[in-house]
């Protein structure tokens, strides 16, 4: 349970309201400054793995790869329909520790564990860098990669657990989500963890772009057109 409330529950509670009100940089300044040596290492390990699997679905999304998949999968449904995606232990857990969390507010006061949050705040940054890059704008950048997981898919998640969020969505995301997880799960296993544990040197330049990067003015500016409430799921 300890597990779970360090890594699931600190993403969709403490990590995803920070975001949605003060921006991704504010995930790191409002940890103390021996966990912030932590997140900055957890940061630089994880964003260049991240970022190879994110340029590839990228790739595989523009070039119609994907949605070829996706046509292809459901013209066997009939014969292999989509499994459940939250029987596993990890997701077990996650249902316990929901159901003795107490109230929303105290769900999201868990303290925020900064191996998580650096991982997961690189995945977020290179999502973003990778749009960025391919041309496209950041009113959609940010929309894309930021506002839909922090204001929509991840409150589902704290509510209900990942199945609920997931099967929730278009039968391409579903797809996608079981199609990609396996992804980021092995190649952060393999190179990013290990990084970690090896408390390889951080990447200063790559880190200093981040505290620098222009995206977090352009949260700023979105947050203050978001509603004066969070999302409930009820």
């Amino acid at each position: 349970k300890d597990a779970f409330k360090h890594s699931g529950e600190v993403i969709t509670g403490p990590i995803t309201q920070t975001i949605s009100h003060d921006g991704i940089r504010a995930v790191y300044e409002k940890l103390s400054p021996a966990d912030q040596k932590v997140f900055k290492q957890a940061y630089c390990a994880s964003y260049l793995p991240s970022r190879s699997i994110i340029e590839e679905c990228y790739d595989s999304v523009s070039s119609g790869n994907e949605i070829r998949d996706v046509v292809m999968a459901s013209r066997r449904f009939d014969k292999y329909p989509m499994g459940c995606i939250d029987n596993t232990r990890t997701w077990q857990v996650g249902a316990e520790v929901r159901k003795e969390g107490g109230t929303p507010d105290q769900r999201r006061a868990v303290p925020v564990h900064p191996v998580t949050a650096g991982v997961y705040c690189s995945m977020m940054m290179a999502q973003i860098d990778c749009l960025y890059d391919r041309g496209h704008v950041y009113s959609e950048i940010v929309n894309e990669s930021v506002i839909e997981s922090v204001d929509s898919l991840n409150p589902y998640m704290h509510a209900r657990g990942v199945s609920y969020m997931v099967d929730n969505c278009s039968v391409t995301a579903r797809l996608g989500s079981r199609k990609w997880a396996p992804r980021f799960d092995y190649i952060l296993t393999e190179q990013a963890f290990p990084a970690i544990s090896a408390a390889a040197p951080a990447d200063e330049k790559l880190f200093a772009s981040f505290l620098s990067h222009p995206v977090h003015d352009m949260l700023k500016t979105c947050s203050t057109l978001r509603p004066t409430v969070d999302i409930s799921v009820v």
